[in-house]
C-alpha cells in the first residue's frame, strides 16, 4: 500500500467525519495535555464534562500548579484512577517550576514529566508543535494491525516497537497532527472493536482483515488481566451528625482519597461476626443500618462492599485512633472514592 494513499484517505475521512471536541481547535500545549490525560482509560463523552470543569477552574498550568491537591482531587471525583489525577498536578508543578510555565516542545522533552509516556508525549508533540511523531493507542493499533495483517503481539513491548516504526512510516510528515488525529477517530469510529464498518471503509480495498475476514482476531493481545474478587465492609461511624472519616494514606489506587473504617476479606462476612472481629472500643451504641451490597469494578479488583452504619451515643474513636468527625457540608468537600460517594447520595445522614 501507498504510504501517502494511506495517510491522504484517512486526513481525508477525518474532515468530514471528525466528532467537534474542543481540544482539537487548539494548539495550546497544557489543553491538549489535559484532554489527554482525562482521556486516559475514559470515554470522551465521560472526560468532556471534567475537561471543561477543569479548564474553568484551572484556565492555565500555573492556576493547576498552585491549587492544593485534595481540591485537584475532590475535581476529578468520579472518574476513577486516581493516580492520573496526582500525576496531573505534580506535572503541572514540574512545568511551572522547571519550565517557567512552558511546556517542552519535543516528543522526548515531554516524556521527562510526570506521568507523561510515549503516547501522550506524541500526541502534545504533534498536535501543539507540529513534531512528526505518531500516536500509538489502542485504535491506532486495531488499523494497524487490520490493514497490515499485523499478528505480533501487543502486549509484548518488542511488538509495539514494530508497530510504533510502521505508523511512523506512515504518517504525514506535513501534517502529523490530523494524521494522528485522524487514525485514532478512525479506530474509534468506523474501524471499532466490534462490527467494523467494512463496508464503506475508506481501506477496505487494500484491508488484510477484511479481505480474510479476520477482524475479529485482530489486533492480537494475549495477556489478560487477573481480576481478584474481594468483599469490603465500611463501617460508618456517627456522633452528633458527623461522620468520622479518615485519609487514606496507603499506597494504594485510593491515596488521598477519604473514606471510612475498613475491613476487607476474600469472603462475604456476617454482620455480627464483623463487629465482633471489629471489637473497636465503644460506649453505647445502634446499629441503625445495613446498606445494600454494592457492585465497583476497577480493573484489577471486583469489589463487594457493604456499609454499617453505627450510632455512637459517646465519642469513642475506634482502636486504631485515625479519623475526624465531619459534617455533611464537610464531607461534601472532600475528595472520595465514588464507591464512597454513591453510598452517601444513596443513605443521607
Amino acid at each position: 500500500m501507498d504510504n501517502l494513499y494511506f495517510a491522504n484517505s484517512l486526513i481525508d475521512w477525518y474532515a468530514i467525519n471528525k466528532r467537534d471536541l474542543p481540544w482539537r481547535a487548539t494548539q495550546d500545549p497544557y489543553k491538549i495535555w489535559l484532554s489527554e490525560v482525562i482521556l486516559q482509560q475514559t470515554r470522551v463523552d465521560q472526560g468532556l464534562p471534567y475537561y471543561q470543569k477543569f479548564l474553568n477552574k484551572y484556565p492555565n498550568v500555573r492556576a493547576l500548579a498552585e491549587a492544593d491537591q485534595e481540591e485537584v482531587l475532590k475535581l476529578w471525583e468520579g472518574l476513577g484512577y486516581y493516580s492520573r489525577a496526582k500525576n496531573l498536578h505534580k506535572c503541572a508543578k514540574d512545568v511551572v517550576k522547571k519550565y517557567n510555565g512552558f511546556f517542552p516542545d519535543s516528543y522526548e522533552g515531554l516524556q521527562k514529566l510526570p506521568g507523561i509516556g510515549p503516547y501522550s508525549a506524541a500526541a502534545i508533540a504533534s498536535f501543539a508543535f507540529k513534531e512528526s511523531v505518531a500516536v500509538l493507542d489502542g485504535n491506532v493499533f486495531r488499523v494497524l494491525s487490520r490493514v497490515f495483517g499485523m499478528k505480533e503481539d501487543i502486549a509484548e513491548a518488542k511488538n509495539v516497537k514494530k508497530f510504533r516504526e510502521v505508523a511512523n512510516r506512515l504518517i504525514d510528515a506535513k501534517r502529523p497532527d490530523d494524521f494522528n488525529q485522524a487514525i485514532m477517530e478512525y479506530g474509534a469510529m468506523h474501524c471499532k472493536p466490534q462490527n467494523p464498518m467494512c463496508d464503506s471503509c475508506v481501506l477496505s480495498g487494500m484491508c488484510y482483515a477484511f479481505e480474510n475476514k479476520e477482524q475479529k482476531s485482530l489486533p492480537v493481545k494475549s495477556k489478560k488481566v487477573k481480576v481478584s474478587t474481594k468483599h469490603f465492609s465500611y463501617f460508618v461511624f456517627e456522633h452528633e451528625d458527623k461522620l468520622l472519616m479518615k485519609k487514606r494514606d496507603d499506597a494504594g489506587i485510593w491515596k488521598g482519597l477519604y473514606d471510612f473504617e475498613l475491613l476487607v476479606s476474600t469472603d462475604p462476612q456476617d454482620v455480627e461476626e464483623l463487629l465482633t472481629q471489629y471489637n473497636f472500643e465503644h460506649g453505647e451504641t445502634v446499629i441503625e443500618h445495613v446498606s445494600k451490597e454494592y457492585k465497583h469494578l476497577l480493573t484489577h479488583q471486583r469489589i463487594y462492599a457493604t456499609f454499617y452504619k453505627i450510632k455512637l451515643l459517646k465519642e469513642p474513636l475506634p482502636k486504631s485512633g485515625e479519623g475526624s468527625y465531619y459534617t455533611s457540608e464537610e464531607i461534601e468537600k472532600l475528595p472520595k472514592p465514588v464507591l464512597i460517594s454513591k453510598y452517601l447520595n444513596e443513605y443521607k445522614f
